[in-house]
């Protein structure tokens, strides 16, 4: 009876709260980079793996997912919008480069491995390659019809954008590369009330997205409310550092659940290939984000970001908490994440891939 009682997800997900809590603040002891989701992330995808029973609430992951997609959207002032249109070619050449580079990442994860899997598909490394979300990539390689392994393909994903997610912060934070923010957020002043209509009308909007079948409804439809608010001029509220924090942990948290024990007993070889080309990725994306700085006047941290491979959320709160154009680096990843997931199904089905 007892041990139905510790293994109940209410204790399980609250003892997982609190060893993310004890990671965030040992991070911020240490001053390591982005304690808030680094720290919970680490812990619990450790604990995670080494079998410990860790559990994550979905409405808590969501409702920070809500809260930095309206912290995020407060940076799209008019003012920044304009500075943002007029960089409508960096989009356009930062989704360009994420086909490609995905395309070949697929290829060569299928060149590497297929000798040695057998099972292996090239349908499973063409969707395991492309620069998406997990859960979206793994949905539309089960919808593809092609015998792709979904296992793979998500465990392929997960990897990507936490090796980017843990890299990408601590090497702008020992290199000594810095940015400079361009875009300061709108309001600065929390108001209770306003802060309460701000994420009610997020949390309408994130509904009526999944209504629709959308991806990211909860970080979506959020971002959309207060960008749009924000570009009408129409301040309600800032978002409080402890309820970005909070959010931050909650998300911190639920990617490190993900890491369950039978993880690291998938398929070794293929997650090492992933590992390998994760790095390459991110040295490439590296040099591709420096040479658009280089054309465009930029600050080469904030390009750097933009291009990255990692996930949208990750890389945004990466560019928010260590000001490095928070505005900018969201728009290229929600046009690249919207690309990619509008025409990687196409493109599967024009390219003939089995």
């Amino acid at each position: 009876m007892r041990s139905k009682v510790l293994h109940s997800f209410p204790v399980r997900a609250s003892a997982t709260l609190l060893l993310s809590v004890v990671a965030a603040w040992a991070f911020d002891l240490l001053r390591l980079p982005l304690p808030w989701i680094l720290g919970p992330l680490v812990a619990v995808g450790g604990a995670s793996m080494m079998g410990a029973p860790t559990a994550s609430w979905t409405p808590l992951r969501n409702a920070g997912q809500l809260t930095i997609g309206a912290a995020l959207g407060l940076y799209f002032t008019p003012a920044v919008a304009a500075v943002v249109a007029s960089l409508w070619w960096i989009v356009g050449l930062s989704i360009l480069w994420a086909f490609a580079l995905g395309m070949v990442f697929g290829y060569w994860l299928y060149r590497v491995n297929k000798d040695r899997m057998p099972g292996l598909t090239r349908a499973s490394a063409f969707y395991a390659g492309a620069i998406g979300g997990a859960s979206e990539m793994t949905l539309l390689a089960e919808r593809s019809h092609a015998n792709a392994r979904t296992d793979l393909v998500a465990a392929a994903h997960s990897l990507r954008m936490v090796m980017v997610a843990v890299l990408v912060p601590f090497a702008f934070t020992f290199s000594g590369l810095h940015g400079v923010d361009l875009t300061p957020a709108g309001p600065r002043i929390t108001h209770l009330s306003g802060l309460a209509l701000l994420l009610g009308l997020g949390v309408g909007c994130a509904w009526l997205l999944g209504w629709m079948g959308r991806s990211n409804p909860w970080f979506m439809g959020s971002l959309l409310v207060a960008t749009g608010l924000t570009l009408a001029e129409i301040h309600l509220s800032a978002i409080p550092t402890w309820l970005s924090n909070a959010a931050q942990l909650t998300m911190g948290a639920s990617m490190g659940v993900r890491f369950t024990a039978g993880f690291v007993h998938t398929a070794p070889r293929w997650l090492g290939t992933v590992m390998v080309g994760t790095l390459a990725m991110i040295v490439l994306c590296a040099a591709f984000g420096w040479a658009l700085a280089w054309a465009s006047g930029l600050p080469a941290a904030t390009m750097i970001l933009a291009t990255a491979p990692g996930g949208i959320a990750e890389m945004a709160i990466t560019a928010k908490v260590l000001q490095l154009g928070a505005a900018v680096v969201t728009t290229c990843h929600v046009c690249r994440l919207v690309a990619v997931l509008t025409l990687i199904g196409p493109l599967f089905r024009k390219l003939g891939i089995a």
